[in-house]
């Protein structure tokens, strides 16, 4: 879930040689709660641990770098904690010049950390259009703008491909603009009907991507430079619903499936 654009026309035959069977069981090292949001007081997210990424990205209105369609709000009816749970959700309705409402929620100044487990566990959207991430950007951009300074994509789907998770990490040489980014994908059956916990185990030899403790993919600290590993510097969570885009809107969006929900039980760091 690129800030920037990514070149999204060879993602599908990337995630096609990739796709994998699950590989082994996570054994985090870091066992210390550190930072945590468990959704249980009802209405707005608590603002001392929660931001947003508001409106349509960019100074030209370029959907976030990835044409996506949706206006990023922080208001109740897209971003809301209820029955115990955040309920991210993405709307069919007009705001400015977007057809669609989402919001983006971020823990930047508010939660930020290097080297640790972190345990998102979401039910995810459903429907063609959808692009729902869980993932982590640089705060401080210490290596320089977008891939340089890196991303993690703890969790991405998109609807018109429901039973795949996908797990990627993005740096100045590996990366979507390049279609050199490390990504793998997992088949799972039951996205939207079923809660999963989306993880990874960051330390400073690896990251480690997994669903409900198994990991299947693993991306390795060559100790080449920043361009190969710029995850020594301290990085912050996204949570978030895209509608359309590159790669989430590939084959257009269905209007008759909103509104559309992502769910989150929990949110935990450990160090």
């Amino acid at each position: 879930m690129m800030p920037y654009r990514k070149n999204w026309k060879l993602i599908p035959l990337i995630l096609v040689a990739f796709l994998t069977t699950i590989n082994s069981i996570a054994q985090s090292p870091f066992k210390k709660l550190v930072w945590s949001y468990e959704f249980n007081t009802p209405g707005l997210p608590d603002s001392t641990k929660w931001g947003y990424d508001l409106a349509r990205g960019c100074p030209q209105n370029c959907g976030w770098g990835n044409h996506e369609l949706q206006y990023y709000t922080n208001r109740p009816e897209n971003a809301r904690v209820e029955n115990g749970h955040l309920i991210i959700t993405a709307k069919k309705e007009t705001m400015e010049d977007a057809q669609y409402t989402s919001t983006r929620m971020v823990t930047k100044k508010k939660g930020d950390w290097k080297y640790c487990r972190i345990e998102v566990k979401a039910k995810l959207p459903a429907g063609r259009g959808m692009w729902p991430a869980v993932w982590m950007l640089p705060t401080k951009w210490e290596y320089g703008g977008w891939p340089h300074s890196g991303e993690i994509d703890i969790m991405e789907n998109v609807g018109y491909w429901p039973d795949s998770l996908i797990g990627t990490v993005h740096t100045g040489a590996y990366n979507g603009m390049k279609g050199t980014q490390k990504t793998k994908g997992v088949p799972v059956k039951d996205l939207s009907t079923a809660f999963h916990v989306y993880a990874i185990d960051w330390t400073a030899e690896s990251i480690s991507i997994s669903i409900d403790n198994k990991v299947y993919n693993v991306f390795k600290n060559d100790h080449k430079g920043s361009a190969e590993w710029p995850f020594d510097k301290e990085f912050h969570l996204l949570l978030n619903i895209a509608v359309g885009g590159d790669w989430g809107g590939k084959y257009g969006v269905d209007d008759s499936i909103f509104p559309q929900k992502m769910e989150i039980d929990y949110v935990r760091v450990y160090q």
